[in-house]
């Protein structure tokens, strides 16, 4: 039988240039122009070669040898890599969703912030054992959405998933031994028959999950929440909670001399679904769980929302001026537009500012377009994986602060304190 190595140097090897030509007839084809062609390679060697930033949706890729790639910013919608080999390929923010993976082999490819939606990686698609039973390494999934892929009877032991979305992916039968999951989004997957020993699911999202099908398997699920752990419930507030929330109104508006300061610390908020558009100024609620809630355009100004859980919220236009918000969790929410800048006020003639307190708080792969964090503290905020383009920074506070692979183009850094080697690093890496 011949060897894989022997396989591989087997196949008909294309040129950069040749690759191009084809991306300019796909480009006629997804558009409709006259001429197009849809890229059809099959057992190709384009090795070490380039798509990044491409769109190929639906074009046809069969056992084509793709590693050490750069698909970085791709789009592979609908498309077909069946069998491919994207070993050591740059997958960072590559688009697969719906697309046709089964067979490929992408051991030690980097998809951070990948989106694999209902993705088909079936059949063995990031085994740790080579077909020929060369070791291979653990891909990492961090930050990716893979909600609804299908995952069933994969082998991906030791895979890390870290901060990933899996809302709804079917993991059944699968080897996840040795898996991460930390922080990650496994709300409704489906589990039953998946090898988890020695996994790690410390501080995911597990409700709607049969735990049942995890524990016993020396799986870490501490930290996690599901629906055996959410914090105090709404039902049990003493009182009607659209009468509470008016009085609260009522008590900002005469600045404490009628209505009543409502507090919901340690609440479960989920069950609200939507407080969009709400008017909350000065809110007491530390400790809170709004996570996956629709809070777009929310004005939480001057409130009190420390160590809250805001993963995966819709926070669009959110007003969150002057507020404490330490160590508060918005990993992979929306906040296009929301303001973190400070409120100014005026004490005996001397104008002065509230600034934003935001030191310790996780942004991982947040979308923080066209956010306003002027003047705010960030000390030691996690960034990691972040869309900050066109942030305002200036004059914040990054002192520690964690810039992985966030994304700073037309962001302004103008006086940010921020270690400037880091800083520069960071911004001319995206030129």
């Amino acid at each position: 039988m011949m060897s894989e190595e022997s396989q591989e140097e087997s196949l008909p090897r294309m040129t950069q240039d040749e690759l191009n030509e084809m991306l300019k007839l796909h480009r006629y084809f997804i558009t409709g122009r006259v001429g197009g062609l849809r890229i059809m390679l099959k057992q190709k060697d384009i090795s070490g070669l380039s798509f990044f930033g491409q769109d190929l949706s639906q074009a046809h890729l069969v056992a084509c040898d793709m590693r050490d790639m750069d698909l970085s910013d791709a789009n592979f919608r609908e498309a077909s890599l069946y069998a491919c080999d994207l070993r050591n390929a740059i997958l960072k923010n590559t688009c697969f969703v719906r697309s046709d993976l089964r067979g490929a082999r992408i051991e030690s490819a980097d998809l951070s912030g990948a989106n694999l939606e209902q993705a088909d990686l079936r059949v063995g698609g990031f085994s740790t054992e080579g077909d020929f039973g060369h070791t291979g390494h653990a891909v990492s999934f961090r930050g990716a959405n893979l909600s609804g892929a299908e995952l069933s009877g994969t082998l991906a032991g030791n895979a890390d998933f870290s901060d990933a979305i899996m809302a709804k992916a079917n993991m059944r039968n699968a080897d996840l031994s040795g898996a991460v999951f930390e922080g990650a989004d496994l709300t409704e997957v489906e589990v039953e028959g998946a090898r988890l020993k020695g996994a790690n699911m410390k501080s995911a999202i597990l409700t709607g999950v049969i735990l049942e099908n995890i524990t016993g398997s020396g799986v870490d699920i501490s930290e996690t929440l599901n629906d055996e752990n959410s914090g105090k419930s709404i039902a049990d507030i003493d009182g009607d909670l659209e009468r509470l929330i008016k009085d609260h109104k009522i008590w900002v508006s005469t600045v404490g001399r009628e209505g009543q300061h409502l507090d919901l610390g340690e609440y479960d908020l989920r069950p609200l679904i939507s407080l969009a558009g709400r008017k909350m100024t000065a809110l007491r609620a530390e400790g809170a769980l709004w996570c996956g809630m629709d809070l777009t355009n929310i004005e939480l100004q001057s409130a009190h929302l420390n160590n809250t859980d805001f993963r995966r919220c819709y926070l669009q236009g959110a007003d969150f001026r002057a507020s404490l918000l330490e160590y508060a969790n918005f990993s992979h929410a929306d906040l296009q537009g929301a303001n973190f800048s400070p409120l100014y006020f005026t004490v005996g003639g001397e104008r002065k500012a509230k600034t934003v307190m935001l030191d310790g708080a996780s942004f991982r792969y947040a979308n923080l377009k066209g956010t306003n964090l002027s003047k705010a503290s960030l000390i030691g905020v996690d960034f990691g994986g972040a869309d900050l383009s066109g942030c305002d920074l200036h004059d914040a506070d990054l002192t520690g602060a964690n810039m992985d692979n966030a994304k700073l183009e037309g962001a302004n850094v103008q006086g940010t304190r921020l270690e400037q080697e880091q800083l520069e690093t960071e911004m001319i890496a995206q030129v």
